[in-house]
């Protein structure tokens, strides 16, 4: 078609216009870095007769530093104009009429947009999130370029930040242009805060933010802390608390008398940084000093108890501690954060989609129809693990660490002896029952014992009943609320006895039934009613039994309190070690029943804990993983046993690595990925894989998958080199055999020109960007 553009991506708009428009209503619900680049144009054709049509297409990576840069990319489009011709003649021309740019401010909130005319004048300006024009000033310019750079590099590889038909080219092509990021990101550093941060962070911090830890990410997989020691020093001398990155920095080019230097004189600046205890922290797990690594854990928890970082900090070292027990309880401490989506413009539906595929690629490298399987286990797919994000999924790693460490059994056993069991509880409201009912029938023994005259001889002046009132024993009192009830009751004796001398009329309601009266009644309306027809004495009498029961009723109260007192310490220490878990068994022999009654009444809470709603989920989560986990290497024993083959598709192998890489069985998930990658394409079991082999420093075979991510990459127009999972890997390798090895390596295995141009472009920038090892 001659109106499309040629191997770049588009979505033709049903309306003209709409994509603009929805990216303005989008802009009040960006809270971070934002939506990517978005990238407008108009085509009409040569022939008036023919309507001109619109389309759009998402790109990063292009320079946002001026208007000129953004105009040169869609001045560029125009040479991508797909000009097909018919045998017999030349297709309709079409050509682009203009075009808009836009790029996201993420420090100050703005959309910087730049139309362009072809041909005709540039103009470029501001957007707010009310739709008002504002003028892009210089300072606008800078943040627009580090905030399109940014987003280039953090989210290069996320998965979350995936749109179909986007287009990702190198943000940092030549060293030249690294400088300038450099440059932009130290003059706008100390507003990096503004930018917010991980989901692991609440408040972003100056060390703690997008901007951090973008330059953190380039410098750490190029292997070139150098770079990033040249730019935290410069900082640290306007800010202390920048020690955090900079001694990071010094650990990483082996300097570490200077991280420790730079530590202590920040630490004696900012006592109060937790960023700071937690570097000297990690150090310290390093050189095997985990004692002293706890107490700087356990300072930064209470400077910063709000953050999930500093507990989960605590729970890593607790773990390297082997102290399970307060690892788990530190974990159910963690504050935990509602995750938050990548900013991303949702789009109305596209008339239609173009997404052209490169000629010079090779598809059969990466759509193998032989070994496509489309159905998979329903039980690997309603597996929860996989949908957890931000500190949840931090929190299950943690969890996951806990139970490869010690197993599921032991785990249990831990979560026991800190939390309340559900089974427990059930046995303590028992038992709390059974107190109340003994208590209660003694006082009912007590007031048995005070005679109480008869009806005939209770009568008021004027010759009426006075009405006895019988405490009823079916009270569902609480124990805690006996002693500010004995107290009412007192204070209402007190209140009968002033107003019986004020009082003198008779009570209607003095006939009503005794069983009506409930125990409320006796201490707030009871003494009022009856003692409106007593006289004083009769009031003075009824009294002095009434205080004389009182008594007696708490004299047996303290002593039975007493004799559970004594009977929790007798058996606390028992409790601790085995605590109970289940009710006790209705075949107990009756010599028995006596002790482990007083057993059950006596059981306290006091050193248990409640476990919290989200960590029990994560159990249920993790028991899920471990039961499919078990039941595959079940299976997989029994038919090596029967020497049978054991046969599964692709996606349900590449489900199964990835379960074995959460549950950190390493083997088990690389044996899973190799599998799935025989039976299908899958470009995160290659990506695993590519991490497995650059760890174990296999060349032959990570060049191999390297050749298919990286085909893959090109066929959906993602054209960036640096920072990519595939560069960062091959980085490695290259620090571990030198560059010399690795492009013999990929020599040897007699790739198509085109692939080997391809794979060229990772080790002409190792040699441009002087990664280690490119020297050799």
């Amino acid at each position: 078609m001659g109106d499309n553009l040629r191997d770049i991506p588009e979505f033709i708009e049903r309306e003209m216009g709409e994509s603009l428009q929805a990216r303005l209503d989008a802009l009040g619900t960006f809270k971070e870095l934002g939506a990517p680049d978005l990238c407008h144009i108009i085509k009409v054709n040569v022939k008036p007769a023919i309507k001109e049509t619109s389309s759009y297409h998402y790109v990063s990576g292009i320079d946002a530093s001026s208007s000129a840069s953004l105009a040169a990319y869609l001045n560029s489009l125009t040479y991508a104009m797909d000009e097909t011709h018919a045998w017999f003649s030349k297709s309709a021309q079409w050509r682009i009429r203009s075009g808009v740019y836009c790029c996201y401010n993420a420090f100050s909130r703005v959309d910087v947009r730049v139309e362009v005319k072809i041909p005709g004048g540039v103009e470029s300006y501001a957007i707010n999130v009310r739709g008002e024009r504002q003028e892009a000033t210089a300072a606008i310019w800078q943040e627009t370029y580090v905030s399109a750079m940014l987003r280039s590099i953090l989210y290069s590889d996320d998965a979350n930040y995936r749109i179909p038909g986007f287009r990702k080219l190198d943000p940092i092509p030549d060293v030249s242009a690294q400088n300038r990021f450099f440059e932009a990101a130290e003059q706008l550093f100390f507003k990096g805060s503004l930018l917010g941060s991980n989901p692991e962070i609440q408040l972003p911090t100056v060390v703690n933010n997008h901007l951090t830890a973008a330059v953190m990410k380039y410098c750490q997989e190029s292997f070139r802390f150098d770079l990033a020691v040249q730019f935290f020093e410069r900082l640290f001398r306007l800010e202390p608390e920048v020690a955090s990155l900079l001694a990071q920095s010094y650990i990483g080019t082996d300097e570490e008398l200077k991280a420790i230097n730079v530590l202590y004189d920040a630490l004696k600046q900012m006592p109060q940084s937790y960023a700071l205890l937690h570097v000297q922290a990690d150090f310290l797990r390093g050189k095997g000093k985990l004692e002293m690594a706890l107490r700087l854990a356990k300072q930064a928890v209470n400077l910063a108890p709000s953050e999930f970082i500093t507990w989960a900090k605590l729970t890593e070292v607790y773990i390297d501690l082997g102290d399970y027990e307060s690892a788990l309880l530190t974990l159910n401490s963690c504050p935990m954060f509602t995750f938050s989506e990548r900013d991303l413009q949702r789009m109305p539906k596209a008339a239609k989609a173009h997404l052209p595929i490169r000629s010079d690629i090779d598809l059969s490298l990466i759509d193998d129809e032989t070994g496509r399987e489309h159905e998979a286990d329903p039980a690997l797919l309603r597996l929860p693990a996989p949908s957890l994000r931000g500190t949840f999924s931090s929190a299950y790693n943690l969890l996951t660490r806990l139970v490869s460490k010690i197993g599921w059994d032991e785990l249990l056993r831990c979560r026991s002896l800190v939390f309340v069991m559900e089974e427990e509880y059930r046995m303590q409201k028992e038992a709390e029952e059974t107190m109340r009912k003994g208590s209660q029938a003694k006082v009912m023994a007590h007031h048995d014992e005070i005679e109480v005259p008869s009806r005939d001889q209770l009568l008021s002046p004027n010759g009426t009943p006075i009405p006895i009132i019988k405490i009823s024993t079916e009270s569902e009192r609480e124990r805690e609320q006996e002693e500010a009830e004995e107290e009412a009751r007192a204070n209402a004796v007190e209140a009968a006895l002033e107003k019986a001398k004020e009082e003198s009329a008779a009570d209607d309601n003095a006939d009503r039934s005794m069983e009506e009266i409930k125990l409320d009644d006796l201490s707030i309306h009871s003494d009022k009613d009856q003692d409106t027809e007593k006289d004083q004495d009769e009031v003075e009498a009824d009294a002095e039994v009434e205080a004389e029961t009182e008594d007696k009723d708490k004299e047996a109260e303290e002593e039975k309190a007493e004799e559970v007192v004594v009977d929790q310490s007798a058996i606390k220490s028992k409790q601790i070690e085995k605590p109970s878990i289940a009710a006790a068994s209705s075949s107990d022999d009756e010599d028995n029943s006596n002790e482990e009654e007083e057993v059950e009444l006596s059981f306290s809470f006091s050193n248990k804990r409640l476990c919290d709603r989200w960590l029990d989920n994560l159990f249920m989560v993790l028991y899920e993983d471990l039961r499919q986990y078990t039941i595959w290497r079940a299976e997989v024993q029994h038919f090596r046993t029967v020497n049978a083959p054991y046969r599964k598709s692709g996606t349900d192998w590449e489900i199964y690595g990835d379960l074995a890489t959460r549950l950190h069985h390493r083997e088990e998930a690389k044996d899973a990925y190799q599998k799935c990658a025989e039976q299908k394409f899958s470009a995160k079991a290659l990506l695993r894989l590519l991490e497995i082999y650059s760890d174990e420093t296999n060349l032959h075979r990570a060049m191999e998958v390297a050749i298919k991510l990286c085909v893959y990459q090109e066929r959906w127009y993602h054209e960036t080199i640096f920072p990519t999972a595939i560069a960062h890997n091959l980085n490695k390798l290259i620090q571990a055999e030198g560059l010399a090895k690795v492009q013999n390596t990929l020599i040897a295995l007699n790739t198509s020109p085109a692939v080997f141009k391809l794979m060229s472009r990772y080790f002409n920038r190792a040699k441009t960007f002087d990664v280690p090892g490119s020297g050799r």
